[in-house]
C-alpha cells in the first residue's frame, strides 16, 4: 500500500511538472508571437538568402537602314508597403503627416481620381496592413520620374514604403507599317498562372535570338525585405541580339498607303502587297491590312502568307509547264470560240469576258486571261496524265511552304490528281486557280523567278545580326533554282506578261505610265471557311514586274472584296494599286539621277591625316612643308589643308568615349583603341578611312571596331 502511494505522489508531481512546463511554453510563445514577433521576423528575413533572375535586355529589329522597327522601353509599376517601419512608427506619424500632400500631388500628376479619393483608397490599404498595395502601372520614364519628386515618396523606400518594379515594353515606333511582319512581343498569364509569351512575326521567329539570357544573382534580405546582393554571386544577363531587316521604310510606307486608299474605297475585307527585290529575294515592304468590326483596317494578321484559292496569277505556272513539256508554243493558235465558254474534257469552263477573236494564240489566251485557253493547253500537255502537272508545280515551289524566315507559315494544298473520275477535273480547275490553295508569297516568288531570268531566289526578311555593335551573323541571298524552265520558255512567258499590260486585262489600268511593266491579272471567286461561292465574295490579285526591260523589283496585290463588290477584277482593284506603287518606287529608286556630272572634281592635291602631333610635325619638318600648329599641346591631331594651307589642329579625347581614328594610321589607331579596352578587327592596308562604331559612343561595355584602311 506504501509502494502505490509513492508511486502516485511521483505521477501527480510528474503531471503537475508537465502541466506547467506545457504552459509555460504556450506562454512564452503567446510572448514572442505578441510582442517580439517583428523583431524575430525582421531576424530571419537578415538570414534568408534566394537566387533572383536579372532581365535580359531584348534586342531591336532595325528597317534596312538602321531606323528603329521594334525596340524596348522601360515602364515602371509602382507598389506601397503600408506595413513598412517607417509608415508606422510612431503610431503612424509620417503616413498622417503625408497622406493629404501625397493625395493631392497623384491627382494632379495623374489626372485620374480627385485627392480625396486617392487618401480614402490609401488610407483603407493602410488599416488592412496592406504589403502590396498596386498604386500605379505601366508608368512612363518621365512619370515615375516626377513621381520621385512627389511628397513621401521624396522620404526614399524605407520611410515610405514605396516599391518600384522596373518592366520592359515593346514598342513599335512606326505604328501600323510592317506591323505584322515585325510583330509584337508580349506576356500574359496563363490558365495554369504561370507568365507565357505571346510572340508573332520576326518577334517569333527568332524570339531566342532577341531574348537574349538571364542572369542570376544571390540576395540577402534584411530587415523590411529589402534585399542585399552578395558579392561575387551574380552572373550577368547577356542581352539579346539585334535584328537588322530588308524592310525599307520609306517603300513600306508607299506600299501600305497605297493598298491603305484601295482598302478604304472598295471596303474590301482584307489585302496585302509584298515588294521584293528581284535579284536577290530581299522583301523590302510587306503589308497587311484587314477590316475591323468598326470599320477602321489594322494588320491584324500575315495575310501574305495565308494560302487561298489564287485565280488567273497561277496560269504562268500553267503556261511555263506547257512550253517547257514542249506540247505548245508561244505563238500556237488556240480554238476558244466565241460564246464566252467550251466544253473542255468533262469540264464546261467558262470565261470572264468573251475571246476579242474565235482564235487566240497562246500569249493572247495569257494575255486576255482565257479560262477556256489556258485549260485546253493543260489537256492537251496533262489530259493523259494529269499527275504530271504536279512534277512542274513541285519544280515551281508551289506544294511547299514558303520559305521565308517567319514561323507558322500556312503550308499550300491541290486537290488530288490521282483518283480515278475526279483528277483530270481537278487538273482542269487547276490550270486557271482553283483546286489548288497558295499563298500570295508563292505567286511572288514564281513571277520574280521569271523576272529573274529563270533564277527563283528564297524570300527573306532579316540581312544581319548583330550583338553589340559587333557582327554575328551575315545573311546572303539564297538560290532555291538555278533554272525553273528554258531560257527560251522564261523570254516567251515574259512576252505573255508584257501583253498583259499592253494588249491584255491591265492595259486601262497601265495607260499613261511611263516605263515599262509586265504581270498579270487575278480575279477568283471565294470559297473559303465560312465564306461560299454564292457569297459572292472575289479575291482580286495583280503580280508584276518593273522596269519589264531590266526588272529590279517585283510586287504582289491581293485584295478580298467585300460580298457583291461593284468593282471586283484584279483590272480595277488591285492593279491600280500595283501601279501606284511602282510609280513612286520607280521614282524613287529606279530612275534615280546621276548627279556625278554636277559634282566637282575633288583637289588631288587636298590632304586628312590624323594621328600623334609629334611624329605628323617630323614628317612635314623632314619634308620642309610649312604648317600652322594649332596643338595647343595635345597629343592626338588631325592635319589637314584647307585652300593649301597645312594646319595642325589639336584632336581632343573623352574617356569612355569612342574616338574619331579615321586619317590614322594603323599603328596609332591600334594604340589608343586597345588602351580604352576595344577589341580590333583590320580590313585592307593603308590609313583608316571608316570605322564600324561611331566617333561619340559610349565605351560602357565591351566593344568590337571594324577597321577599313585604303
Amino acid at each position: 500500500m506504501q509502494v502505490k502511494r509513492d508511486i502516485l505522489w511521483r505521477v501527480y508531481i510528474s503531471f503537475i511538472g508537465l502541466a506547467l512546463l506545457g504552459a509555460g511554453v504556450v506562454g512564452r510563445a503567446f510572448y514572442i508571437q505578441r510582442f517580439q514577433g517583428a523583431y524575430w521576423k525582421r531576424l530571419s528575413d537578415s538570414l534568408h538568402q534566394r537566387y533572383v533572375t536579372l532581365d535580359a535586355q531584348r534586342g531591336t529589329i532595325y528597317s534596312e537602314d538602321g531606323q528603329f522597327l521594334s525596340t524596348s522601353i522601360p515602364t515602371f509599376d509602382i507598389y506601397l508597403d503600408l506595413c513598412a517601419d517607417g509608415l508606422r512608427e510612431k503610431k503612424g506619424r509620417r503616413f498622417k503627416e503625408n497622406i493629404d500632400s501625397f493625395s493631392v500631388a497623384l491627382s494632379g500628376l495623374f489626372n485620374d481620381q480627385t485627392p480625396a479619393q486617392y487618401k480614402a483608397a490609401i488610407t483603407a490599404a493602410y488599416e488592412k496592413k496592406s504589403r502590396y498595395y498596386p498604386l500605379k502601372k505601366k508608368l512612363s520614364f518621365a512619370q515615375y520620374k516626377a513621381f520621385r519628386e512627389l511628397p513621401l515618396v521624396r522620404l526614399g523606400p524605407n520611410r515610405s514604403g514605396v516599391i518600384v518594379e522596373t518592366n520592359s515594353k515593346r514598342l513599335l515606333p512606326y505604328g501600323i507599317l510592317a506591323g505584322r511582319t515585325i510583330g509584337l512581343s508580349r506576356e500574359h498569364l496563363a490558365s495554369d498562372g504561370k507568365v507565357r509569351k505571346q510572340n508573332v512575326g520576326l518577334e517569333r521567329s527568332y524570339d531566342s535570338l532577341l531574348s537574349g539570357k538571364e542572369g542570376v544573382r544571390l540576395v540577402r534580405f534584411i530587415a523590411g525585405g529589402a534585399a542585399i546582393p552578395i558579392a561575387g554571386s551574380e552572373t550577368e544577363p547577356e542581352n539579346g541580339k539585334d535584328l537588322y531587316t530588308t524592310i525599307d521604310l520609306p517603300m513600306q510606307d508607299i506600299t501600305e498607303t497605297a493598298l491603305m486608299r484601295m482598302m478604304v474605297q472598295s471596303e474590301a475585307l482584307y489585302g496585302t502587297a509584298i515588294v521584293m527585290e528581284t535579284a536577290t529575294g530581299k522583301i523590302k515592304a510587306m503589308a497587311n491590312l484587314g477590316r475591323r468590326p468598326d470599320g477602321h483596317y489594322w494588320e491584324d494578321d500575315n495575310y501574305a502568307l495565308r494560302a487561298t484559292e489564287p485565280g488567273s496569277t497561277i496560269k504562268l505556272a500553267t503556261l511555263l509547264a506547257v512550253l517547257e513539256k514542249g506540247t505548245s508554243r508561244i505563238d500556237d493558235p488556240v480554238e476558244i470560240g466565241s460564246a464566252g465558254r467550251a466544253m473542255v474534257g468533262p469540264k464546261m469552263v467558262i470565261d470572264a469576258e468573251r475571246s476579242p477573236k474565235p482564235f487566240l494564240t497562246v500569249k493572247e489566251c495569257y494575255a486576255h486571261s482565257s479560262n477556256v485557253g489556258m485549260s485546253k493547253l493543260a489537256l492537251k500537255a496533262f489530259g493523259k496524265d494529269p499527275q504530271e502537272i504536279k512534277t512542274y508545280f513541285t519544280k515551281f515551289h508551289l506544294d511547299k511552304r514558303a520559305p521565308i524566315d517567319l514561323s507558322n507559315v500556312p503550308r499550300p494544298s491541290m486537290a488530288p490528281l490521282n483518283e480515278k473520275g475526279s483528277s483530270l477535273g481537278n487538273m482542269l480547275w487547276m490550270s486557271f486557280g482553283y483546286a489548288i490553295q497558295v499563298s500570295p508569297l508563292h505567286t511572288l516568288t514564281l513571277y520574280n523567278a521569271v523576272a529573274n531570268g529563270g533564277k527563283m531566289m528564297k524570300p527573306y526578311l532579316v540581312s544581319r545580326i548583330q550583338q553589340g555593335g559587333t557582327l554575328y551573323r551575315e545573311v546572303e541571298p539564297i538560290v532555291l533554282e538555278e533554272r525553273v524552265c528554258k531560257p527560251e520558255v522564261i523570254t516567251a512567258a515574259r512576252s505573255a506578261m508584257e501583253a498583259v499590260v499592253t494588249e491584255g486585262t491591265a492595259r486601262r489600268a497601265f495607260e499613261g505610265v511611263p516605263f515599262a511593266v509586265a504581270g498579270k491579272t487575278g480575279t477568283a471567286l471565294v470559297s473559303d471557311g465560312p465564306i461560299k461561292y454564292g457569297d459572292r465574295v472575289y479575291q482580286a490579285s495583280f503580280v508584276g514586274y518593273f522596269p519589264a526591260d531590266r526588272p529590279q523589283y517585283t510586287c504582289i496585290v491581293v485584295v478580298r472584296t467585300k460580298p457583291y463588290a461593284a468593282s471586283h477584277y484584279g483590272g480595277t482593284v488591285a492593279a491600280p494599286v500595283f501601279r501606284e506603287i511602282a510609280t513612286k518606287v520607280y521614282a524613287m529608286y529606279v530612275d534615280r539621277k546621276d548627279p556625278s556630272q554636277f559634282v566637282k572634281k575633288a583637289d588631288s592635291t587636298l590632304f586628312f591625316y590624323a594621328g600623334n602631333g609629334n611624329d605628323l610635325r617630323q614628317v612635314f619638318r623632314t619634308l620642309q612643308l610649312p604648317y600652322t600648329d594649332s596643338m595647343q599641346q595635345q597629343v592626338w591631331v588631325k592635319a589637314y589643308n584647307p585652300q593649301g594651307k597645312t594646319v595642325l589642329k589639336a584632336q581632343p579625347l573623352r574617356s569612355k568615349v569612342m574616338p574619331n581614328v579615321k586619317g590614322m594610321g594603323l599603328k596609332d589607331a591600334l594604340y589608343l583603341l586597345e588602351n580604352m579596352g576595344v577589341r580590333v578587327q583590320v580590313k585592307g592596308r593603308g590609313r583608316i578611312v571608316s570605322q564600324s562604331v561611331a566617333p561619340g559612343t559610349a565605351l560602357d561595355r565591351p566593344l568590337q571596331i571594324i577597321l577599313e584602311l585604303s
